[in-house]
């Protein structure tokens, strides 16, 4: 039974499906969530003349508070469940399989859009975390 669940979300919708699903496995196995938000690592900002208007500490500092705000909002769907959230900056399959050493995930859930054979052989965060991974991936297919 999953006690530990990895549920990466990208600030859709379509990613918060499992939600429900991950809430009810939690539930009856006294598990845990840890919800993880990648982004891509920013850059300096510049504005007129070339001036520096948002260092990159800065950036990370703020797209971390705007992420984690996010995430926050996603925790409320998983009532009654011990929830942590995070924000991780890079490849997203990469910093996923990270997380989920670091977490001693049991369990990876996400959604994965319904695709035709050629593309679901090529494309999709799923199929590569599919191979990358030694945890299960639970995947959700969106209708």
């Amino acid at each position: 039974m999953a006690k530990r669940i990895l549920v990466p979300l990208d600030r859709s919708e379509r990613a918060e499906a499992v939600l429900p699903i991950v809430a009810d496995i939690a539930r009856s196995s006294g598990g845990s969530v840890r919800l993880i938000n990648v982004a891509r690592v920013p850059e300096q900002k510049f504005g007129d003349y070339g001036r520096v208007v948002a260092y990159e500490s800065q950036e990370i500092e703020r797209v971390t508070y705007s992420r984690l705000d996010y995430l926050r909002g996603a925790e409320g769907q998983l009532n009654g469940v011990p929830v942590e959230s995070v924000v991780r900056f890079g490849d997203p399959a990469e910093e996923i399989a990270h997380e989920a050493e670091a977490y001693g995930a049991d369990l990876i859930a996400v959604t994965a859009p319904r695709r035709g054979w050629l593309r679901r052989l090529y494309g999709s965060l799923a199929n590569t975390l599919r191979r990358k991974m030694t945890v299960p991936l639970l995947v959700l297919a969106e209708s």
